[in-house]
């Protein structure tokens, strides 16, 4: 089945009861519904990975109890790849409807453009300008005048950067259609509660398991990022039973090289990771139940 086809009706996303942010972004979100209520609105979250864009999205359709539908941005080839497409069905061409002309047409929908500067091909992201300008209408031959309904916020993420392969700068005059919401890392107390809450580490744990975040992140010498998405995936690593060295293996998008440099800048500058001899054993039942 094609991402875009009906899968299920839209409905309202249930929230997460441990989703933190910082007050002003509260306070831009309040005035982003309050627009919303006066017109359809166009909303870019721009910000490090892993940092809560997509999160965000879906929090704000929950609070607000606003219907979600997402689309993945990404795997566009062509304009109107979003609304439908021909398909062979009983000897006979018709054209098929996808998700996303209907999510316009809801009002109050909140629909996120998942990654919008990675499309296959720019010219892809064509069909958008209309619907993200003060018209906020786009005319097709299978399916007619598509107005955007009353209430309806457009929510874009990206990741921008040399470093995010497949990315293309966005073009101005896209960019020029929506207010901008920037995200950061969340303050180490409050990621060391996001920790504790969904991973269910102690507290012990989270500390010793955030003491080694920030040192990752405070040695220019290394050049790595963690997001907060790594973090949980760590915690819920040590929370299964796995040590710290196992979570920080597992969860760092980095060579053996480089993981190597970064166990040992832990193990010396601040003894968080302990040092292992690897022993080697055959992969087999007998050798799991040791």
């Amino acid at each position: 089945m094609n991402s875009y086809e009906k899968k299920n009706s839209l409905e309202i996303p249930l929230p997460d009861p441990f989703y933190y942010t910082d007050s002003e972004t509260l306070k831009i979100l309040k005035i982003i519904h309050n627009i919303s209520r006066k017109h359809p609105v166009n909303v870019l979250v721009s910000g490090k990975q892993g940092c809560g864009k997509s999160s965000i999205v879906r929090q704000y359709a929950a609070f607000y109890q606003k219907p979600l539908a997402t689309f993945q941005v990404g795997i566009l080839s062509e304009p109107g790849q979003l609304f439908g497409e021909y398909t062979l069905e009983n000897g006979e061409t018709r054209y098929k409807q996808f998700l996303f002309p209907e999510a316009i047409q809801t009002p109050n929908c909140v629909i996120h453009l998942e990654e919008i500067n990675r499309p296959e091909h720019p010219k892809a992201l064509n069909m958008l300008f209309s619907l993200l300008s003060d018209d906020r209408e786009v005319w097709m031959d299978e399916l007619g005048t598509l107005k955007v309904a009353d209430g309806v916020t457009f929510f874009a993420t990206l990741n921008e950067g040399d470093e995010y392969i497949g990315t293309e700068l966005l073009d101005p005059a896209l960019r020029d259609r929506f207010y901008i919401l920037l995200m950061d890392y969340l303050p180490r107390e409050v990621e060391k509660e996001v920790l504790t809450q969904k991973t269910g580490v102690d507290q012990n744990q989270a500390e010793a398991i955030m003491e080694a975040i920030c040192a990752l992140r405070g040695n220019a010498d290394l050049a790595i990022e963690i997001s907060t998405r790594t973090t949980l995936m760590i915690g819920e690593m040590v929370a299964a039973g796995g040590s710290l060295r196992d979570g920080i293996v597992t969860s760092l998008q980095t060579d053996k090289e480089a993981l190597e440099s970064i166990l040992l800048s832990l193990q010396v500058e601040k003894g968080v990771v302990e040092k292992r001899e690897l022993d080697y054993i055959r992969f087999a039942p007998e050798a799991l139940e040791n």
